[in-house]
């Protein structure tokens, strides 16, 4: 009877180790993986879905059967060793069953499990399944005894309130794969400029009107030719009497064809006649909306104009492409040198950079909420427009102006500084900088 008594509460611990392991898996495998494998017709792999679809009465299954091993299981042995050795077999079996429960009962069990979560809730969704339906009346009444004294206790059932978005949910799951080396540094952001979209505005992503290249409708056709097709680019806006005023934007085919027709004669050509008419967006235009808009245009130009109408710059749909992909250079583009690691460890960066693109090339995180370039960044952080020579101190960086043209910041020298030192410099008045 004893061995018979020994071997049940193998068993029970056998089960205990299940259910640790059951535990630990199925809350610690990834939905969104079940989902894939579901829909790719793993079965097991649906079960899982429906275990986490159900995810009180599955972890209340799941502790209630742990429970009813563990103390199944000590019960006997108790039984066993006070047999053996009398009274003071209570003192053996607990101290032996501690043992074994948290050892082989507990921490090994989960332990397996958490190595291997999704592998581990393949295997026991269908005991866990058949574990629910057959515990499935027993725990109606655990779960109604518990959503009553909840509510005795003020506490709102279904109230979960996430800290982060779904978006920022997969944004920190994106970053935990690159760090732990699953994921490049390409691809991360390549998937964080997708989720940038929906957050940028068409002023983020846009050419400014001191970048862009424009062209005088009223020049001589031959001249506007040279000059149009001398542009590396293939989409040229025309402008008359100022460059604020656009009349038009002029294809590079068109004025091909153009040419064509007239057989080669340019004097023949009137450029405002064959422009397309401009389309004008909204700076304050979310890059998602504006991505839907280039696609059901089917055009991949826009001016953009700021609350009174007057054009700020210009957007591509390969500017909110290169936010998602990174830079995409043809053979008819010029490179510029915006930002150049130095030997020392410092960056000389132009001051029309974008932050974002600073950003990714030198994984770093300025921020860029209140400035879109980075003598942008400097001038809202210093309160003023700086002189050359000044430095100043803030987000752990220290930012140097090298040139400066009229009122624009055109080349500054970025250092990282040491964390005590950023917070010391920061705590300085930011007005007045360190002249060199």
């Amino acid at each position: 009877m004893g061995w018979l008594t020994f071997s049940i509460v193998l068993l029970c611990l056998l089960i205990s180790a299940f259910f640790s392991a059951s535990e630990t898996a199925l809350t610690g495998a990834s939905r969104a993986s079940m989902l894939r494998l579901s829909k790719q017709g793993n079965s097991e792999a649906t079960v899982v879905s429906s275990l986490m679809a159900m995810r009180e009465r599955m972890i209340g299954a799941l502790l209630l059967g742990n429970n009813i091993a563990n103390i199944g299981a000590s019960a006997l042995a108790t039984g066993i060793f006070t047999a053996w050795f009398g009274d003071v077999g209570v003192l053996y079996a607990t101290g032996v069953m501690t043992v074994l429960v948290v050892i082989f009962a507990e921490v090994l069990p989960k332990t397996v499990a958490i190595n291997a979560p999704d592998r581990v809730s393949l295997l026991v969704a269908r005991p866990m399944r058949l574990t629910v339906f057959v515990l499935g009346p027993l725990l109606s009444i655990i779960e109604g005894i518990v959503r009553a004294l909840m509510k005795l206790l003020g506490i709102k059932i279904g109230a979960h309130q996430a800290i982060l978005s779904p978006t920022e949910r997969l944004r920190g799951a994106v970053d935990l794969l690159h760090h732990e080396g699953k994921v490049e540094k390409q691809d991360r952001d390549m998937l964080g400029g997708l989720l940038d979209l929906s957050e940028l505005q068409v002023s983020d992503v846009m050419v400014h009107r001191t970048e862009m290249t424009m062209v005088n409708a009223d020049l001589p056709p031959e001249e506007l030719v040279r000059e149009v097709l001398a542009s590396e680019y293939t989409r040229i806006p025309l402008w008359r009497e100022k460059p604020e005023n656009i009349v038009g934007v002029l294809h590079a085919k068109d004025l091909l064809r153009a040419m064509r027709a007239n057989e080669g004669d340019m004097s023949a050509i009137d450029a405002s006649a064959i422009a397309l008419p401009p389309w004008f967006v909204p700076e304050m235009r979310p890059v998602s909306e504006q991505l839907k808009a280039f696609r059901r245009r089917k055009t991949h130009f826009a001016l953009v104009v700021d609350e009174y109408g007057e054009v700020e710059g210009m957007v591509t749909l390969e500017d909110i492409l290169e936010e998602i992909v990174g830079d995409i250079s043809d053979e008819h583009d010029v490179v510029v040198a915006g930002v150049r690691a130095q030997p020392d460890g410092s960056v000389v960066v132009d001051g029309s950079v974008p932050i974002r693109d600073l950003n990714r090339a030198m994984d770093w995180r300025l921020p860029d909420e209140e400035a879109t370039t980075v003598a942008g960044l400097v001038i809202h952080e210093a309160r003023s427009i700086p002189e050359r020579g000044q430095s100043f101190t803030f987000h752990g960086f220290r930012f140097r102006v090298l040139r400066r043209e009229r009122n624009r910041i055109t080349a500054l020298r970025i250092t990282a500084v040491p964390r005590e030192v950023a917070e010391f410099d920061e705590k300085k008045p930011k007005r007045a900088g360190t002249a060199f």
